[in-house]
Parts: structure tokens; C-alpha cells; sequence
């Protein structure tokens, strides 16, 4: 390799870690926004002061680029995730649980009543659940227009009366708007939280006006209680040990994939496991939805955004959702 393309490659290196750096030290650094924007304009500045000395052929600029990129990996490296923010309402409490007797106790269960996306009769129970009532599993997806963009949830039944929903979110500051780019850069932490059906349906489809389908999915009884404990098995070691949300590599549907993996399901990696949106296809794949319809069939009944938001009141609302979902009702099967 000639010097020249070594010093090229170099420099190309700089400029990519350069913009990368800006990006994060926008959306990580801890500062009012005024200061933020002034340490970035800086950023930027020596960085383009940086490339027009190297393009003048003054090598030392190099070595200046790779001191200030050095600079900001320390500065990476030594953030830590943590518990002890100003959090949002609703990711104030992370599901937490233990088994007793055989009974599952989850301590804080979120049940709002949403009327706006920022605003809630905010209520967090204590709810127990029978581990020997456990009979269904349901994957819930809800997408908001995004292309292969969607939020992924489970839902765990109780002979059909009770429900608990699991879902990995992003825990956000209060009054902090969610940013897919800035859930590269560690600005979040990533929480588990355990919430009543109407609360996480509802939020979703009366309030954001998202798209919102269920499936039910196809678990001997063994794997269905081996997922539930293997969420709160979870939920309880991220209580004690915050980590980052990040937006391809910790999220919704990647942890749910790893703890699947983690009580003995062989699934093979795909790229919908990235492109969410995507995600009951690779399931389907998979042979995990209810069998004996097709995927579109599948799709199609497994809507229940409308049904819903006719059913935000009733208090068989779990049940009324799930009115027409290939394995419930009329159709259901071992």
C-alpha cells in the first residue's frame, strides 16, 4: 500500500468519525440546547479548519483530527445508562416480578386512561396472575406509516379474562419527543414495562391513530410460561441494571428475539427482525402463527385498531379486540 492512499484512507476515516461525532455530542450532550448548539458550531469549525489545513498538505492537521476524535471516544465510552432521571409518567416504573406459589406478581402495572399523548389519568397497580391459567400468547404490531417501521409488543392471556402486555419502549425524559436518530447515539435509556391491554392497545390506536394488528401465536403451554418468565427475568435484571436503547441492536423486537432464543426456540436470523414492520411475516416463516391461514388472511382479521377504539370503554375490551383473530373464538384449536 502506497503512503499516499494510507494518508487517504486516513483522512477518509476522520471525516466519517468527524460527522459521526457531531451527531452525537448533539443529541448526547448533556446541555440546554443554546450550549449544545455552541460546542457543535465549535465542533464543526475545527473540523473544518482541521481539512482545509490537511488539503494544504500540512500533516500535522492529521494528527489534530485523530487527537479531537480521541478525545470524543473517551468522552463515549464513559457515559453510563442510569435510573436516576426526570422520567416521563409513563416509563416511571419498570416492570419488575416475582413468583410466588405459582403465582406471577408484577408490582407496577401501567393503567392509564390516555386523552392525549400527553396527557393521562395516570395509575400504576400491583396485579397478580396464576402461572397455571396460562394459555395465550399474542404478538401485537403497531406501525404509524413509517415504511418497515413498527412497534412490537406481547400480550399474555389468562384463560381469556386477564391480560398483561409486555413491552420493550424507549425511556424517555419527561416532555421529550422519541428520535430514531437519536436512539443511535444513546440518548435513551431502554425500559420493559408491563401494561394493562386498554392502556397499551388504546394509547396506539385512539390517541396516535396507529395501524395496530394481533396474532395469536402457536406456544406449547411449557414455552408460553418459559417466555413469561424469561420477560421478567428481564424486566428484573434491567431494573437493576440500566443499559441504552439503541435503535437497530436493543429494541423492541431484538429482545424479544434473544429471549426467545434463550429458552430453546432455533430461529434463524433475518433482516425483518430489523425492518419491524416486516415482522409477522418472518413469524409466520417460522411457523408461530395461528396455522391454517394464509399470511394476508392472517393480516387482514388480525386488525383491531377499529375495533379498538369502539371498545376504549367496555370492559370486555381484550375480549372485543380479539373478535374474528384467526385462534380465538369459533376457530380456536390446541
Amino acid at each position: 500500500m502506497s503512503q499516499a492512499l494510507f494518508i487517504g484512507g486516513l483522512q477518509a476515516l476522520c471525516l466519517i468519525a468527524m460527522a459521526w461525532g457531531a451527531a452525537a455530542l448533539w443529541y448526547r450532550l448533556l446541555l440546554p440546547q443554546p450550549w449544545r448548539k455552541a460546542v457543535l458550531v465549535g465542533w464543526l469549525l475545527l473540523a473544518l479548519l482541521l481539512v482545509v489545513l490537511n488539503l494544504q498538505g500540512m500533516r500535522l492537521a492529521l494528527l489534530g483530527q485523530a487527537l479531537l476524535v480521541a478525545g470524543l471516544l473517551i468522552w463515549w465510552f464513559r457515559l453510563r445508562p442510569t435510573h436516576d432521571r426526570p422520567w416521563a409518567d409513563d416509563v416511571v416504573h419498570l416492570a419488575t416480578g416475582e413468583v410466588r406459589q405459582g403465582e406471577l406478581i408484577l408490582p407496577h402495572v401501567r393503567n392509564f386512561r390516555w386523552h392525549t399523548r400527553d396527557d393521562a389519568d395516570v395509575a400504576w397497580e400491583k396485579r397478580r396472575y396464576e402461572l397455571a391459567k396460562l394459555d395465550s400468547v399474542d404478538l401485537i404490531v403497531s406501525s404509524w406509516g413509517r415504511p418497515g417501521v413498527a412497534h412490537v409488543m406481547v400480550s399474555f392471556g389468562f384463560e381469556g379474562a386477564d391480560f398483561v402486555v409486555f413491552s420493550v419502549e424507549v425511556r424517555r425524559l419527561s416532555g421529550e419527543r422519541f428520535s430514531e436518530i437519536g436512539g443511535f447515539f444513546r440518548q435513551y435509556e431502554i425500559a420493559i414495562i408491563a401494561a394493562d391491554e386498554r392502556d397499551a392497545v388504546g394509547l396506539r390506536t385512539h390517541v396516535r391513530g396507529e395501524r395496530v394488528s394481533l396474532f395469536r401465536l402457536r406456544m406449547p403451554r411449557s414455552a408460553m410460561r418459559s417466555l413469561l418468565l424469561a420477560y421478567v427475568e428481564e424486566a428484573n435484571d434491567l431494573a437493576a441494571s440500566p443499559r441504552f436503547y439503541n435503535t437497530l441492536t436493543a429494541n423492541c423486537t431484538t429482545l424479544i428475539f434473544a429471549m426467545a432464543r434463550g429458552i430453546g426456540a432455533r430461529l434463524p436470523f433475518d433482516y425483518r427482525l430489523l425492518v419491524t414492520g416486516r415482522l409477522p411475516g418472518y413469524v409466520y416463516k417460522v411457523g408461530g402463527l395461528w396455522p391454517g391461514f394464509s399470511l394476508p388472511e392472517l393480516m387482514r382479521r388480525g386488525r383491531v385498531d377499529e375495533r379498538a377504539r369502539q371498545a376504549e370503554r367496555d370492559l370486555h375490551f381484550s375480549q372485543r379486540i380479539r373478535h374474528d383473530v384467526p385462534g380465538w373464538n369459533d376457530d380456536r384449536r390446541a
